[in-house]
Parts: structure tokens; C-alpha cells; sequence
């Protein structure tokens, strides 16, 4: 059987790990040690992990973070969902077909009483908001529960080989997210006043200011603190489209999770709906993995994330089509192909528009909706609470680490310490590091004139300013006091002394430098590059890209490099005639017929929009009761089921609403659902006081 795993990886280093053995369908297969059963499935080209209940069509993984259970399966006797159930050596795995059963079992396990235990400051997620804030409150020996479902702090820092944005000074700006999480897990230990659970999910908050948590997926205990954080981050939004169901239909996070975390690729041909700085990521993430990307779609004129994102993207060889939207996800069994169209000035496809591409994966980066149910909750219940990062405002993680750390103070000052004082530029830096892409403005190309500059290809209003910190000689400047302005070098070819920290250090790789000393009419060209030295050897000449994904020609490849303190970022040098040296952006690192059409469109007509993937329940299903004049969510939850299933209606509740808003119905006139405990699915046992692994000897 075929293996799916990224054996190099131009950023993430190969970490040799124990095998094991475990069985699929009885079948003997490789796993490594400390790998999701998801993950090893997946490495050995296994992506149908059951069939539904309702309608037996095939399931896979989707959300790979353990808020829906599509990638059930049944270990060793026992459903369970293989995102978040480490494999083992020798257990037995077989497909969840239909609805999964217990083994009997009439003996009655011990039950025990629940703890309560007290906190000054319960803290609900380990990312970079949370860990910001449980840094400051450390720093005056304040005692914190800080609570986080994963198996390690950093949240999705822990997915992100990327550099980060924001401000050098403030936020780690030009650090990479795996670094960063790494960097404050450490800062957070040194504190003894923060007590850290792991693999421990909050459950709910109730009316007596109480919080269940699951510690350590194995005891449920309560947790009263004096206030409540939460800093759980976001959760992404889903689509309807015909096929969207289709195992390979994944979203960004699960995509991340399995190639960044786990480098096992879930696909071989990806295609991203959402142009998003969440999107643009992920297909350069896929790209650096070694998995092509066909193209991307967004619904808008123009890509919704940061300009160098979408650059990057398009000069490696990636289309990028706006003012496009996705009308399905082709396949029997699993994604085969993807059908794109045109759109019009109101969103609807154009017909005679429509293209398909071969593709196995469709990746939905549609956006982020916070995850701030517990806020709502402490609020309801007058438990004194803030929210922090994503899970209060959607943004950037370098403005979710400056948000923890207002909120940690303001946190302080709640508990009785009116001395600390936050200063007012804390806010504003805040508020610039949430702040959306700005204008964009014509790019200004240098004249050459015999010596060595930089060219930077960035023309966008964006809160960075990592390439201001990297030039020795300070030539490079953002000139107002607001770090969302355009960089300009302010030297001349004879000032630089063409060291390449800009070349290299640039979170967009927007920076080239040219030098003409030798021979101006054919000047060196030096291009930032993260993907493998392998993958250039045997290649005399590359393609170069400008800015905006057009090919400017063959040149030949004159060296490869990596200056002291690159972080990993090679430099290749090309030269290149003076005509279009300045042009220059980028190498083409994909061909161009991986991203080609079919030559006819696949038309799926046939196939049934899912709305409720737990329960498979349909948008039509949903549109006839909204046409018998149904209005309360709840009720249509009751008769079809709709948002019953196992992620507890997150994927579903926004299209719900979305198909109202489409039957002309205001949406003051619905009802939405009651949000109730459980935030997941969890075993019955743990509430009366069994541990998680002594009630499955019991199951």
C-alpha cells in the first residue's frame, strides 16, 4: 500500500519516530508512534473511514480537531473518533458502518463524588491569546488554571511554518507560528503559579459559576473561578455546494493539522475554495509539502487576504480566480474532480462559465466564526468574564498574542491590583494589529545604475514591519509612525552593502535584491525560496514569475545560499537580463498543466446539497419546512434532525440561517437554536465519577 508521508519538508524537520503495527479491516499496517489513528489511516491512502447511518454514503476525516465525529471508526471493539484517538500497537480498527454499538456489559463500576476545585483565574484555550494573557498574570504570581483541549500549548501556532506578521517589537513579527508557540509555551512554564491541563476540554458553564472540564480526557471535575478567560479561538464556517459531503471535502485546519503536524498528505491534487489569508496559507503550506495546487476560487472581485499571501501564491504557479464560486465536489466515493463558475454581480454562477478540474482534496476556507459560547454563558450567569484573540474579534494571531496580554492586565486589575496600568498604546497597537488589508497602490520599480538594491514587491497597506528591523544600515523605512504603511528602501545602489537579510527575513518573501556590479545589462538577481535545494538540483534554469503570476522567462540558476540566521530560507540567485530584473518576484515552482481544466465541465445536478453533515440532513429538507412557515430553528431541529448530531449544530447553524435569508425570511423573525451542554461529545460515565479509561473496561 502506497504511503502518503512527507519524507522532507523545506521547514519542518524529519523527527525519526518508533513504528508500530496495527490492523485495518484485519490487515497489518504501519502507524508511528504518537500519531492519530486518522493520521495513520491516511498515511497509508486510507481516507473512507465508515458509512452513515441514514443514507450509507462514505465518511472521512473533516474537521481533524474532534468537534464532529465523520471520522468515527470502531477500535478494538469501541467507537471512537480516530482525529483525536492515538493509534496503538496492535489495535484492531475497523469502519464505523451505520450506527456504532457497545459490547454488553451488566457489571456496575464504582462511582465517585465530582471534585470542585477553586482558581482566582480559569483560563479556557492555550493558544496565543490565552498563553499571552496566563504569561502576564504569571509574571505577578497570580494563580491560573489555564485549560486546553490538545495534546500541546500553542494552539494553531503549532500548524503555522509561515513567518508572522505584525510588529517586531510587539508580537514576535517575523517568527515563525511554530517558533512562536514554542517561545511562549516555555515563557508560560517558568511560571509556578500556572497550573497547565492538557488534553483537558471545558464542557460548559453553568448557573451556580461553575465550569466542567473533561482533565486529561479522563475525569470530569468542576472549576469555580473567581473570573473566567476564554481565548478559544475560532472555528471555520462551512459551505453548501452538491458534494460537499464527499470524503476530501476537509477544511483548513484539518488540512494544516495532517501536513504540518502530523506531514501526512491528504491529498495529492488539492483545489481551495476562499482567498482568505487563511486559504492563501494553506495552499502554500500544500505547496511546500509537495502537493499541487490546481487553483483557488473566491466569490469577491478581489482575494479578502493579504495581497503578498495572494502574490506568493500566484507566482509559484498557482490561478487564482475571483469572481468565482464552487458549484460542486465531483466523486463516487471520495473527491474526484471540483466544478467551478463565474459569478455575477449578485453571486449567482454564470451559466456557459462553468470549468472542472481533476483534484482528490477540496479544501473550504470560507472564513471564521469566534468561538465565544462559554463567554456567552459566564456572561448569562454573572460569573465575571472576559474574551480575548479570536474568540472575541477574528484576526491575526499577532494581534490575538497583544490581546491576551491587554486582557491579562485588565484581569489583574479585576482582582483587586488598581496600581497596574495598561498603557493607552497597548490599545491602539491592538486595534492596528486586527486591522484589515488596506489600499493598494501601483508597484514602484527602481532604474539600475551599476550597483546592488533591493526591490520590494509589497504595495499594500498591512500591519508588518519585520524588513524596517532587518536592513543593518536602517535603510529601509516605513515613514509614518503606523507600521500599516508601505516600505521604501531609502538608499541608493550604492549604500547597500547586499547582505540579503531583507531578502530572506521578509514574512511575505516580498523582497528581491539585484546586483548589477558585475555586469549591468545581466545583474544577479537574488529571490527568497522555502521549499527543498533537492528540488532545484539537475535544474540549470528556472522559470521567474513577477509579481502578479506572469512567466518573464528562463534564466539559469547561478547559486543557492543561506546566509547565517536565514531561519530557513534559502536564497537562489538567477541572472536575468536587465530588461525585467527588476520584475522579478518569484520562481515558478509548479507547471502550469497541473492547474488546467478538463476539456468539458462535470454537471452533478443529480446530488443533494448536505446542510447538516452529522445528521445528512439536505437543503431541501430544510427549505420545506421553511415554506411551511417554520421558524424556530429548534422545531426544525426536532423533526429532521437538523443540528442534532455530533458537533452540536457548529457546522450547520450559519447555513441554516443562510437558506432563511435565501426564502426571504428576516432573520428577526427566526428563532435559532438553544445552545445547551455539551461543547463535545463525551463519554456518560465520566459524570458519575468514572475515570474515561476505567469505564471502557466497563463498556
Amino acid at each position: 500500500m502506497s504511503s502518503r508521508r512527507i519524507q522532507k519538508h523545506p521547514i519542518l524537520p524529519a523527527i525519526e519516530k518508533q513504528t508500530l503495527t496495527f490492523y485495518w479491516q484485519d490487515e497489518p499496517l504501519s502507524a508511528n508512534a504518537g500519531e492519530t489513528i486518522a493520521a495513520a489511516l491516511i498515511a497509508n491512502n486510507i481516507h473512507i473511514f465508515g458509512h452513515h447511518p441514514r443514507d450509507g454514503s462514505p465518511l472521512g476525516i473533516f474537521c481533524a480537531n474532534g468537534q464532529c465525529a465523520q471520522c468515527m471508526v470502531i477500535a478494538d471493539g469501541k467507537p471512537v473518533k480516530s482525529c483525536m484517538e492515538l493509534v496503538r500497537e496492535g489495535v484492531r480498527v475497523y469502519p464505523a458502518d451505520g450506527l456504532p454499538a457497545l459490547p454488553l456489559d451488566h457489571s456496575v463500576p464504582p462511582m465517585r463524588e465530582i471534585r470542585t476545585l477553586t482558581y482566582p483565574v480559569l483560563i479556557i484555550g492555550g493558544g496565543p491569546a490565552g498563553l499571552s494573557a496566563a504569561i502576564e498574570l504569571g509574571k505577578r504570581n497570580i494563580s491560573v488554571l489555564l485549560v486546553d483541549d490538545k495534546h500541546r500549548l500553542g494552539g494553531k501556532l503549532v500548524l503555522q511554518t509561515h513567518r508572522f506578521f505584525g510588529s517586531s517589537e510587539a508580537v514576535y513579527a517575523g517568527t515563525r507560528g511554530i517558533d512562536i508557540a514554542s517561545r511562549l509555551e516555555e515563557e508560560v512554564r517558568s511560571f509556578p503559579s500556572v497550573e497547565i491541563w492538557l488534553n483537558s476540554t471545558a464542557l460548559a458553564v453553568f448557573e451556580d459559576q461553575k465550569v466542567g472540564v473533561l482533565k486529561n480526557n479522563q475525569e470530569y471535575v468542576l472549576v469555580q473561578p473567581q473570573v473566567l478567560l476564554v481565548a478559544c479561538g475560532a472555528r471555520e464556517k462551512f459551505l453548501a455546494f452538491e458534494g460537499n459531503a464527499l470524503p476530501g471535502v476537509i477544511g483548513a485546519g484539518a488540512f494544516q493539522t495532517l501536513v504540518n503536524r502530523d506531514l501526512v498528505k491528504p491529498c495529492e491534487r488539492l483545489f481551495i475554495v476562499g482567498g482568505g489569508n487563511v486559504g492563501l496559507i494553506a495552499g502554500y503550506h500544500a505547496l511546500q509539502a509537495g502537493i499541487e495546487v490546481v487553483g483557488l476560487v473566491e466569490a469577491l472581485p478581489e482575494c479578502g487576504g493579504y495581497k503578498v499571501h495572494k502574490d506568493k501564491l500566484t507566482r509559484m504557479g498557482v490561478p487564482v480566480y475571483t469572481s468565482h464560486t464552487i458549484l460542486s465536489a465531483n466523486g463516487k466515493d471520495r473527491v474526484e474532480s471540483v466544478t467551478i463558475a463565474r459569478v455575477d454581480n449578485n453571486f449567482k454562477p454564470i451559466a456557459g462559465s462553468e470549468k472542472t478540474f481533476e483534484c482528490d482534496c477540496v479544501l473550504i476556507a470560507v472564513g471564521l466564526d469566534p468561538v465565544n459560547e462559554f463567554y456567552q454563558k459566564a456572561v448569562r450567569y454573572c460569573l465575571p468574564a472576559y474574551v480575548a484573540g479570536d474568540a472575541e474579534e477574528i484576526a491575526e494571531a499577532s494581534a490575538a498574542i497583544f490581546s491576551g496580554k491587554i486582557k491579562g492586565l485588565e484581569i489583574l486589575r479585576f482582582l483587586g491590583h488598581p496600581e497596574i496600568e495598561i498603557p493607552q498604546e497597548w490599545y491602539q497597537t491592538g486595534e492596528i494589529l486586527k486591522s484589515k488589508p488596506g489600499r493598494v497602490f501601483p508597484e514602484q520599480l527602481p532604474d539600475l545604475d551599476g550597483g546592488i538594491l533591493p526591490v520590494i514587491h509589497c504595495q499594500q497597506e498591512i500591519p508588518c514591519n519585520p524588513c524596517t528591523t532587518l536592513c543593518p544600515l536602517e535603510l529601509i523605512v516605513i515613514e509614518s509612525n503606523d507600521i500599516r504603511g508601505v516600505p521604501r528602501f531609502i538608499g541608493d545602489e550604492y549604500n547597500c552593502k547586499g547582505c540579503g537579510k531583507c531578502v530572506a527575513g521578509c514574512p511575505g518573501l516580498a523582497i528581491t535584491l539585484i546586483n548589477s556590479r558585475k555586469d549591468p545589462e545581466n545583474p544577479i538577481v537574488s529571490i527568497p525560496y522555502e521549499f527543498t535545494r533537492e528540488s532545484l538540483e539537475g535544474k540549470p534554469t528556472v522559470t521567474v514569475i513577477d509579481t502578479e503570476g506572469s512567466e518573464l522567462g528562463d534564466v539559469p540558476v547561478v547559486g543557492i545560499n543561506a546566509i547565517p540566521n536565514n531561519d530557513r530560507t534559502l536564497i537562489v540567485r538567477v541572472q536575468a537580463p536587465r530588461a525585467i530584473a527588476t520584475r522579478i518576484a518569484g520562481i515558478r515552482v509548479q507547471p502550469a498543466e497541473a492547474s488546467k481544466p478538463l476539456d468539458h465541465y462535470v454537471d452533478t445536478i443529480k446530488n443533494e446539497t448536505i446542510i447538516c453533515r452529522c445528521e445528512h440532513v439536505t437543503a431541501s429538507e430544510i427549505r420545506d419546512l421553511i415554506r411551511q412557515g417554520y421558524r424556530d430553528i429548534n422545531e426544525i431541529k426536532a423533526i429532521s434532525r437538523a443540528g442534532m448530531g455530533a458537533c452540536g449544530s457548529k457546522t450547520c447553524g450559519n447555513l441554516i440561517l443562510r437558506l432563511f435569508r435565501e426564502e426571504g425570511v428576516p432573520l428577526d423573525q427566526v428563532t435559532e437554536n438553544t445552545r445547551r451542554p455539551l461543547f463535545v461529545e463525551v463519554p456518560l460515565g465520566v459524570f458519575a465519577g468514572i475515570p474515561a479509561d476505567e469505564e471502557e473496561n466497563h463498556a
